[in-house]
């Protein structure tokens, strides 16, 4: 073989060697483009999974905080509407109560006291009505017989020679018989005397007399009966003009 077909072979071989080098590098280099790419598409298939798992989680939150504000909203709206109601039930009940009271004063819508009367039948019903006013129902098996009521001054009332006496402080006193018609002066119970004197039609006039003669208290019945608490002796002057004490 000659020289220069020596050369030949050798330059053949060597562009044989350096083509499959260039396939084997291209080869590697597909293959390591098409690892990246997997691999990328696996990151990118990840990060979407990763990013579709945060929204559900997202998408919870923004759900949880929309139902909490939905129930705040209605929330607000069951605690406007109860908080408007008890006002206005409030402000009807504080009406109902109101009327009687104001009626009254303030203090005649009940009984302040009930009080078993002397005849063993009927009761005073006291009301207060203000400072040192009172009024009493007289009451049996139900109807109303009379009303007395305090106005600056005892009250007395004779039922059928039961005598009752209410006292500007509320208190009932009462009994049975006793009882002396005027004109005229008695002697009542608790050593006091009572000079009787006509002054008109159904009207009668009982000065209270000590021990000395000496006058302590008037009492008048100007066509109603009168009553007097005299030092604990209950004192009854009718418009009839029969007068009785009791201790």
């Amino acid at each position: 073989m000659s020289s220069s077909a020596t050369v030949r072979t050798a330059r053949r071989r060597t562009l044989r060697v350096a083509a499959a080098s260039l396939v084997a590098a291209a080869g590697l280099t597909l293959t390591a483009c098409s690892g990246s790419e997997a691999a990328g598409t696996k990151a990118a298939n990840r990060a979407d999974s990763g990013v579709a798992a945060a929204d559900p989680e997202s998408a919870g939150s923004a759900t949880g905080e929309q139902s909490a504000d939905a129930q705040g909203g209605s929330g607000a709206k069951a605690d406007t509407k109860p908080e408007a109601k008890p006002e206005t039930k409030t402000g009807a009940a504080g009406k109902q109560l109101g009327s009687p009271n104001a009626a009254r004063g303030g203090k005649a819508a009940t009984p302040v006291r009930t009080t078993p009367l002397a005849d063993g039948i009927s009761k005073a019903e006291i009301y207060q009505l203000g400072e040192q006013r009172y009024r009493a129902k007289i009451v049996a098996r139900g109807d109303v017989l009379a009303t007395m009521e305090t106005n600056g001054h005892d009250a007395g009332l004779d039922a059928n020679d039961m005598f009752v006496v209410l006292t500007l402080g509320g208190k009932v006193h009462s009994w049975m018989g006793g009882g002396h018609t005027g004109p005229g002066t008695f002697k009542l119970a608790g050593g006091w005397t009572a000079k009787v004197t006509k002054t008109g039609e159904l009207r009668y006039r009982a000065q209270i007399l000590g021990r000395d003669n000496a006058v302590y208290g008037t009492v008048e019945a100007n066509q109603h009966d009168a009553g007097l608490d005299a030092n604990g002796v209950y004192i009854v002057l009718s418009s009839g003009g029969v007068i009785s004490a009791h201790e």
